[in-house]
């Protein structure tokens, strides 16, 4: 038998005898989803932050684990523990694994389904043989496969699968966000803590002092050099400065208990010990970048831009409601019949079938929900927009906290120095009755002023520097530090 002859799908004759193949190629150029651009911020990103200098040398690439550079093994091991136990970094990534899974979901409706089915039946009429011949006994046993498929026409399918796949994007941002704010606020209230007990050894320090100055008072109202009035009021200052520890006890504790829910510990547990040889760390060079870096190194900028995207292709998803929808069946299988006692040989069936609907009316309904999404994705846009120019903003805040601190704290230092000094000479010409207590006193008071101002000038400069490295989202590898010192000035 001689074959056919060989015809090119160019040939209009083709088409005629390949109707599948023409569906198939038309099906597959219209199943294409526009990519979605990438927003721009509502106001224009200068090149660089306006209270931020440049860092010569600064390594531009992201500074992952920034509190290593802190130099403080208790603050690293306490943020590795967190980062590792914390709920909700967990919770994110849960979180994610729904958001893939959804994703996984949508991109199988691009796939066609498949299944398997079969059905046994037996019927006898109890008929006698000569009128089962018209109504015979049959038993039938049939298995086959069964396969559906909607043909995504319109894109809508696949702008479906696009979005989920944002969602998933947005929720591993996600991730990373969680992981940078468990991060921070370990550290901050770490930092916290420390101040809490700094300040908390010079107000027991300095009331120390005052009651030795009381107790002097006394033997001096006893001998008639002092009267009742200066021993009151000695005794009042060395009461006011107990009145203080209470409240530093207090924030030292509430800390503990912040960073044991941070741990994922007890909060009843005890997390830091106290630890008189802690030493601020110095102040380092932090690469800043450019404002413009922020939109894919933060997290929450990240996920944000993801949503956009997402909720866009969901706007596609919206508008190919209007397209005709096409849907194939198909179901081939096999078929073994028994009449009376004749066993028939088995019997192979198929059917397939190609379903078409095109909405004509719906009262409006694919209209309202297409503005509906339109909507949603402006809102989504203008939350990225405002994000952006928050995170802009809290880097600002946080050079500029940082450069104002280290001049402050640099005052404070110079201030306590002096008045140390002057309380040394108060407390000799005390003793020597040249001045007064309430001389004194004074000075003594000048004296926890400063120091406690100091110690809450450091504490703030370190915050400025974790909340800095949260702004930028993890922070630019340092390129050295500066300097400019925090440590602590000898007791």
């Amino acid at each position: 038998m001689t074959p056919p002859p060989h015809r090119s799908l160019l040939d209009p004759g083709a088409w005629a005898i390949r109707p599948v193949a023409l569906a198939a190629l038309v099906l597959l150029s219209a199943c294409s989803v526009a990519p979605v651009q990438p927003p721009s911020p509502s106001v224009p990103l200068t090149t660089a932050f306006a209270h931020g200098v440049p860092a010569a040398g600064a390594a531009q690439t992201p500074d992952g684990a920034w509190w290593a550079g802190y130099g403080d093994p208790v603050l690293t091991a306490l943020i590795d523990e967190a980062l590792a136990a914390n709920q909700d970094v967990a919770i994110a990534l849960q979180r994610v694994a729904q958001a893939r899974a959804g994703s996984d979901a949508q991109g199988s409706r691009l796939w066609p389904t498949v299944g398997l089915q079969g059905s046994a039946s037996r019927s006898e009429s109890g008929l006698p043989e000569p009128v089962k011949q018209g109504q015979p006994d049959t038993r039938a046993l049939r298995v086959g496969v069964d396969v559906a498929w909607e043909i995504d026409l319109a894109g809508g399918v696949r702008a479906a699968r696009d979005a989920a796949q944002a969602d998933a994007a947005a929720a591993t941002a996600g991730v990373d966000g969680a992981r940078l704010l468990v991060a921070s606020e370990v550290a901050r209230q770490y930092f916290v803590l420390r101040s809490a007990e700094e300040q908390l050894r010079i107000v027991q320090a300095l009331a120390a002092t005052q009651r030795e100055t009381a107790n002097r008072v006394g033997s001096r109202q006893r001998e008639g050099e002092a009267s009742a009035f200066d021993l009151d009021r000695a005794g009042a200052e060395a009461e006011a400065l107990d009145a203080q520890v209470p409240p530093l006890r207090m924030l030292a504790g509430v800390s503990q208990t912040r960073l044991a829910v941070l741990l994922g510990r007890n909060p009843s547990s005890r997390i830091v010990d106290d630890s008189a040889a802690f030493v601020w760390p110095t102040a380092r060079d932090i690469g800043t970048g450019q404002p413009s870096d922020l939109l894919r190194r933060r997290p929450d900028l990240i996920a944000a831009e993801a949503r956009v995207a997402a909720e866009t292709l969901r706007g596609a998803e919206a508008r190919a409601q209007w397209w005709p929808k096409l849907f194939l069946s198909a179901l081939f299988g096999r078929e073994d019949l028994r009449l009376n006692a004749l066993d028939l040989a088995p019997v192979h069936f198929s059917n397939v079938a190609l379903a078409f609907a095109a909405p004509i009316f719906n009262a409006g309904r694919i209209d309202a929900g297409i503005r509906v999404q339109s909507a949603r994705a402006d809102e989504a846009l203008l939350a990225w927009q405002k994000a952006v120019l928050v995170a802009v903003q809290e880097v600002e805040s946080s050079l500029l906290v940082r450069t104002e601190e280290a001049e402050r704290a640099a005052a404070l230092s110079r201030t306590v120095d002096h008045r140390r000094r002057s309380l040394q000479r108060a407390q000799s010409l005390q003793r020597e009755g040249q001045i007064d207590l309430l001389v004194l006193l004074d000075v003594q008071r000048s004296v926890l002023a400063s120091e406690l101002a100091l110690s809450d000038s450091r504490l703030q400069q370190v915050l400025a520097d974790v909340q800095l490295y949260k702004a930028l989202g993890g922070g630019f590898a340092p390129a050295g530090a500066v300097t400019t010192s925090l440590a602590r000035t000898p007791q």
